[in-house]
């Protein structure tokens, strides 16, 4: 990866000591306009091939919302809605497919194997799913805050599942020893030193989402995207969103990284400087209360990353009924997207935060909306 950038130092704005949320107060934001400069490699050319040999596989839908352009004040506004990729609510399935196919293809042996992963909800349900097709077995460590129906789809998918007295890190860190003393193969969509091959496999799978978005974008005759909101819990796939439009040769889109007040460890450290862990708090966005960084994402969010911002559940939960009325079936996480444009572009500083994100009355926004309603049932009803 090269710089290829201005190194002006960035520009921040520290957490407002008001609540998020409040009326009148800005959120809590981090902006470096000169991260739009950065490039990098891309990622292979053969995801998407091996995404269109599934069965299942299909583009999900990028859906226009005109209404969403006006209250935003910018031209169109899109939502990709992830609420049915490869038959599950979410997208991680395109991760952990393309993961798993590659560890399956350089093992030495052909015997079954356990996988064992970690999760939030959704990125467990999907290894899970992609197990029993292969004739695969999984074990799953689900984090404390996980709706109960979240896990039993887990258990449907014939996974066995432990249920873990703590957060999202403390699950992480007893699926890597189970792994260990079992044998088995953790497929863990967050890196650390040391553990860094199956990750990054899973941020690789994502870049077909991201090629879908290209296409869609030109069928509508969009001239371009300016801004893409990513829902962000350790980053894989904000880095998927950076890899993807950071290594094309040419100025991109801006990108916005939204995560919950509870739970921003991407916003402490951009602000920081560096990757900082953060005590995550209750949240429903469940998906998203992650504490720490992966180790793998940490350096390319801060080099590609033109801004953040935390929303808080309140806004996440507005954010998903709004959705539902225009016909999208989003969950937290997913509407999450929404909520973080809603911080950014409207309220109080917006002026200057639209200046910093380089945006016009006619720009063209994608809201990543990575789950369904089915996927996580926190403000389902």
């Amino acid at each position: 990866m090269t710089d290829t950038g201005s190194t002006t130092e960035s520009r921040t704005t520290s957490p407002h000591t008001a609540a998020p949320g409040a009326p009148g107060a800005p959120p809590a934001w981090y902006a470096r306009p000169a991260a739009r400069e950065w490039s990098c490699a891309p990622a292979p050319a053969d995801v998407g091939a091996f995404h269109a040999t599934l069965p299942e596989y299909a583009p999900t839908p990028l859906t226009e919302l005109p209404s969403l352009a006006a209250e935003l004040g910018v031209g169109r506004v899109f939502v990709k809605d992830e609420s049915a990729r490869l038959g599950l609510p979410a997208f991680k399935a395109l991760g952990a497919s393309w993961a798993v196919h590659r560890v399956l293809a350089e093992r030495a042996s052909d015997a079954p194997v356990e996988l064992v992963t970690a999760t939030d909800g959704n990125h467990g349900r999907a290894v899970a799913r992609i197990a029993r097709q292969l004739g695969q077995r999984a074990h799953v460590f689900v984090s404390q805050g996980v709706h109960p129906g979240a896990a039993a789809a887990i258990e449907g998918e014939g996974a066995r599942v432990t249920r873990v007295a703590g957060d999202y890190d403390r699950a992480v860190r007893e699926a890597a020893a189970a792994a260990r003393a079992q044998g088995s193969v953790l497929v863990q969509d967050m890196a650390w030193e040391g553990y860094e091959e199956v990750p990054a496999r899973i941020v690789e799978g994502y870049s077909t989402l991201f090629a879908e978005v290209d296409g869609q974008l030109a069928d509508a005759g969009a001239d371009g995207l300016d801004l893409m909101a990513v829902p962000v819990g350790v980053g894989s796939l904000a880095q998927a969103a950076v890899t993807h439009y950071r290594s094309r040769g040419a100025r991109g889109p801006a990108l916005l990284a939204v995560e919950p007040t509870e739970a921003a460890p991407a916003l402490a450290s951009l602000v920081r400087g560096e990757s900082v862990p953060v005590v995550a708090g209750e949240t429903v966005m469940a998906g998203l209360n992650c504490g720490t960084l992966s180790g793998l994402a940490w350096p390319v969010l801060r080099a590609g990353l033109d801004a953040a911002v935390a929303v808080p559940d309140a806004e996440a939960l507005a954010a998903v009924g709004d959705l539902r009325a225009l016909g999208v079936s989003s969950g937290p996480c997913g509407a999450a997207a929404l909520a973080g444009a809603r911080a950014a572009l409207t309220g109080a500083g917006a002026r200057g935060r639209r200046a910093e994100l380089g945006l016009g009355a006619g720009a063209t926004v994608v809201l990543l909306s990575t789950e369904g309603t089915a996927a996580n049932p926190h403000g389902a009803a």
